[in-house]
């Protein structure tokens, strides 16, 4: 599948640091791009700089009051529990709103390279930080980029953006900020909120006549019960939607390693669920697809790989999985990290599924949860929600 695809990239992106020992780790987006060059991956998509978001531009999701706020904390370093800064999360730091605006902007530069049609597709690794809320700070996330992009193109005179969010946390600034406006569809596939951060995401909450789409995983769910559950929730609605542009968040935190969460994905399963939100923007949103990072806290062995493979999917030449890492990628994990990296671009496993073609097993909790949102959701797109 050959696209036109562009990356955004700027090497002050990783000035988005709060401080040793945090779990955002700015290190795992420089270990992305440099496996990603080392691979070729980069020499077969655009790869364009970026400018910071203009406080106007960031005024199209956050209130003013908390934009000046976070710019005091800024120039100052020090905490407004006000504004969500000064927390164990969201620790305060010099030059805060600086590297946070940059984020912004590069997700800004991907919807407009969408929208002007420079590029078909084009993703910011370094964005997805899709916790903010209009007026403070939360979960890492302090201007939401995936917002701020949606904001962007409903006023350059969008009809229908489709939001798709794979983040083993729920989508939750992204889905408050558009919770009542039926041109945004948001999808997310998260763990489920009883056992996880931010504590919502339930399948009742459906929005504006079904705009909000949550479907909560329970703990333990691996590649082939995640791909299930996206299959039996994400292409019907999509191509009911029929979105003008696809915009994606890819936290990768949902893989049996990361440390701060409960859902056993492989890096093998991560790269099937990109190449299959690859196909969903071609077949329903004309190819326009704007994909960013996330989460992902396993900053060697599961981010670098898994969002290689991201880029090369955009790019139209995704890589074999049994490729293995170069040896000078090698030699700079260990030398940035003092970690031994993987071997090659696979965990080995093979992702295959079952769809509900055959019928749910009420017994199954993956089950239950997938028919708990098609019951919730699908009659409100006239969808029949029995499989």
């Amino acid at each position: 599948m050959s696209s036109t695809a562009r990356a955004i990239w700027d090497d002050a992106l990783i000035s988005y640091d709060f401080g040793p020992g945090h779990p955002l780790a700015p290190v795992r987006v420089e270990l992305t791009m440099a496996l990603a060059r080392e691979l070729g991956v980069l020499d077969k998509i655009e790869v364009v700089g970026c400018v910071p978001a203009t406080d106007d531009e960031l005024a199209m999701v956050h209130k003013r009051d908390y934009i000046e706020a976070v710019k005091r904390v800024s120039a100052s370093g020090g905490p407004d529990l006000s504004a969500g800064l000064g927390t164990s999360d969201n620790p305060a730091f010099k030059g805060v709103h600086d590297a946070s605006a940059l984020i912004a902007g590069a997700t800004l530069a991907a919807a407009r390279a969408v929208w002007e049609g420079t590029a078909e597709h084009a993703v910011n690794i370094a964005g997805g930080l899709h916790h903010a809320m209009a007026g403070c700070a939360s979960g890492f996330c302090v201007y939401n980029d995936p917002a701020l992009a949606i904001a962007w193109l409903l006023a350059q005179g969008v009809g229908r953006i489709a939001y798709v969010d794979v983040d083993v946390h729920h989508g939750d600034g992204v889905q408050a900020l558009f919770y009542d406006d039926p041109r945004v569809l948001t999808i997310s596939l998260h763990e489920s909120p009883r056992t996880l951060f931010p504590g919502t995401g339930f399948p009742g909450e459906t929005g504006a006549d079904g705009s909000a789409v949550n479907v909560a995983l329970p703990a333990g769910c691996g590649d082939a019960g995640w791909l299930r559950a996206f299959e039996a929730i994400a292409p019907p609605l999509l191509r009911e939607f029929r979105p003008d542009i696809l915009v994606t968040q890819h936290g990768c935190d949902s893989h049996a390693l990361d440390p701060l969460a409960n859902l056993m994905l492989s890096v093998d399963g991560q790269r099937a669920a990109y190449a299959y939100l690859h196909r969903l923007a071609h077949e329903t949103a004309g190819g326009r697809w704007i994909a960013t990072g996330g989460g992902g806290y396993e900053l060697v062995q599961v981010v670098p790989r898994a969002w290689t493979h991201l880029i090369a999917e955009l790019s139209g030449h995704p890589l074999d999985p049994a490729t293995q890492t170069p040896p000078a990628w090698r030699a700079f994990v260990r030398e940035r990290t003092g970690e031994t990296a993987p071997l090659t671009m696979t965990d080995g496993r093979n992702p295959e599924f079952r769809d509900l073609s055959g019928g749910y097993d009420p017994a199954d909790p993956i089950d239950r949860a997938v028919m708990a949102t098609r019951q919730a959701v699908f009659p409100l797109h006239g969808l029949d929600p029995m499989p």
